[in-house]
């Protein structure tokens, strides 16, 4: 039987990980050079000539004296950890294609479960900004969707309590494979919120596909869009025109439970964001740390908004 070329690829080992990533230097180094590939630019005035202050960690450009870190104004800013654990965080992170709770990443880490999660979500934020900026094309198929379940004695249905809205699109090449995914949070399926998320998430020359929920209109002030009724019951997701978005909904929950069994809806975002970064360049497995890596290089430092914790692990 052939073989998932994808699924079989060999990505990142542990021992190359560690003879490319396993000491500060080798960390500070590779960082550098993600973070200026061209040479040192001081942020300051843009002049490449520098030099390394050796009683602190600086870096001082020749021409205007501005001193600055190798982290300032990235998303490792003001960072307390090493950057080998930043490093081997984002390694257990992109190479594992389900995720890993806080808790386990914590454990690998050796440190605190509220420093992991701090990070953890860090990087999430950097994977999820990343796919933000890049809008969907081509043919994209898109479908409604929530994350959480009915409260007991509660209202059921869409309008269920404790349920959070998200749409998923999955764009498909010309062999009908799916390419790219974007999964993203909503305050509702009404018109004004699916017209700005298109707005933001579809290139205007993508051709969209949805079901008939009527919301689903407002794509057609962004790009082309066909609506297919598809009706209620299990025989609405059997649909050909919507196999590949149903199926990416199908992993993502399945991963999601399996890995966390819960999380709160104010951080769905982000995981679902993850969940994307990862399925949208399976292709290059192995380049994923230095592509992660460059992101967070070019990320704003992240506030402490993250300090409320709402994750159950496993």
């Amino acid at each position: 039987m052939a073989r998932n070329m994808v699924q079989f690829q060999k990505g990142m080992s542990l021992p190359t990980f560690l003879e490319k990533f396993g000491t500060e230097e080798a960390c500070r180094k590779a960082l550098f050079e993600l973070r200026w590939p061209d040479g040192f630019n001081c942020p300051e005035c843009g002049h490449h000539s520098h030099c390394q202050l050796k009683s602190r960690a600086l870096i001082q450009c020749n021409r205007c004296h501005h001193q600055t870190s190798l982290t300032a104004r990235t998303l490792f800013d003001r960072t307390k950890l090493p950057l080998r654990t930043w490093f081997l965080a984002i390694f257990l992170l992109t190479q594992s294609k389900s995720g890993l709770s806080a808790m386990a990443l914590g454990r690998h880490l050796g440190v605190s479960y509220n420093t992991a999660w701090l990070l953890k979500h860090k990087l999430m934020q950097a994977m999820r900004e990343r796919d933000d900026s890049k809008p969907l094309t081509g043919a994209v198929q898109v479908d409604d969707a929530f994350w959480g379940g009915e409260r007991r004695g509660g209202k059921r249905g869409r309008g269920a309590a404790g349920k959070t809205p998200f749409a998923a699109a999955v764009a498909c090449g010309a062999d009908g494979r799916p390419l790219s995914m974007r999964m993203t949070p909503l305050k509702g399926f009404r018109s004004d919120s699916i017209d700005r998320w298109a707005r933001k998430h579809l290139s205007p020359d993508a051709e969209v596909t949805s079901d008939g929920l009527p919301c689903f209109r407002a794509i057609v002030e962004t790009c082309p869009h066909w609506s297919i009724a598809t009706g209620g019951g299990p025989a609405s997701v059997e649909k050909p025109e919507f196999t590949w978005v149903n199926t990416m909904l199908g992993n993502v929950k399945n991963a999601i439970h399996g890995t966390y069994h819960s999380i709160h809806g104010k951080h769905l975002g982000r995981y679902l964001g993850a969940f994307a970064y990862r399925f949208n360049r399976r292709f290059e497995l192995d380049r994923m740390i230095d592509r992660l890596a460059y992101v967070a290089c070019r990320t704003a430092p992240l506030p402490k908004r993250f300090a409320t914790m709402a994750e159950v692990h496993t």
